[in-house]
């Protein structure tokens, strides 16, 4: 057996450290500007600088305090948790039949279904509100509603496509041959498998929809404001320290839905018999 030498080993060791050194800055690059913000919002002081002139939790009592920041609040949760039952199912199916399609139209299909990923936003809600305007779905939460679903069914169905890679078909040849309906078999068979990346991929839709300013800003009335769109009005119009408490919830809660996502990709890895 030829081994590796001392050198050879030292090599790979300090390319490992730089690649890691190198990591930690494009990481550090992305995260701090995010966080920088989190202080900002238990600083005594209604400016927004640092260094911080104290502790204090005014901006959070203005927040939680305020009927306009909870009524957007309440609406993003809403349209988002309705986005999310509705683009979950949607591109679920949507994944498993592209898995099972073997058309030569299969890599058109994939775009059309992707495109929304792939197209700047702005022309997204443009496109939406001509189209939903005279249909009279403009201010309305339908409205808003599907226009999310459209733009977070394509992450639905990137995950569950994933979560169907090692998936063994033949436990549903296995399934049918004992009699199983196929409904039997999606349900008790092929759902409980993937469970762990349907979820992920709902709370992709979730995240999507709930972040989401532009096209709720040309679909949305005075009652559908969401916590983004008033976020933005407060920078624009006013800016005031709990903007920042507003920010910080977004990020805690974007924080604890990417760690749920993580839980349910080992949980799957778990599953299949692999190693997170």
């Amino acid at each position: 057996m030829i081994g590796v030498s001392p050198i050879a080993s030292s090599s790979q060791k300090v390319t490992r450290a730089l690649l890691g050194f190198f990591c930690a800055l494009v990481l550090a690059f992305l995260i701090v500007p995010v966080l920088a913000i989190v202080p900002l919002s238990f600083n005594e002081s209604s400016l927004l600088s640092y260094p911080l002139t104290g502790f204090s939790l005014r901006w959070y009592q203005d927040l939680f305090g305020s009927s306009g920041w909870m009524a957007a609040f309440r609406n993003s949760v809403l349209i988002a948790s309705s986005t999310t039952v509705l683009a979950t199912p949607l591109g679920t199916l949507a994944a498993l039949g592209l898995t099972r399609l073997t058309s030569p139209l299969k890599p058109l299909i994939v775009a059309a279904l992707l495109a929304p990923l792939f197209m700047p936003v702005i022309i997204v809600a443009v496109a939406t509100y001509f189209l939903y305007a005279p249909l009279g779905l403009a201010n309305g939460y339908l409205g808003i509603v599907l226009a999310h679903t459209t733009l977070a069914a394509p992450f639905v169905v990137l995950v569950v496509q994933a979560a169907l890679q090692g998936f063994d078909a033949s436990l549903l040849r296995a399934g049918a041959s004992l009699g199983a309906p196929p409904l039997s078999v999606l349900w008790r068979v092929l759902l409980p498998l993937i469970a762990p990346g349907v979820f992920a991929a709902a709370v992709f839709a979730f995240m999507t929809s709930f972040d989401e300013m532009v096209v709720t800003m040309l679909l949305a009335g005075p009652r559908q404001k969401t916590l983004p769109l008033k976020m933005f009005e407060g920078v624009r119009e006013e800016i005031s320290p709990t903007i920042t408490a507003a920010a910080t919830l977004l990020v805690v809660t974007s924080i604890f839905l990417l760690g749920v996502v993580e839980l349910m990709r080992r949980r799957r890895l778990r599953l299949q018999g692999d190693s997170p």
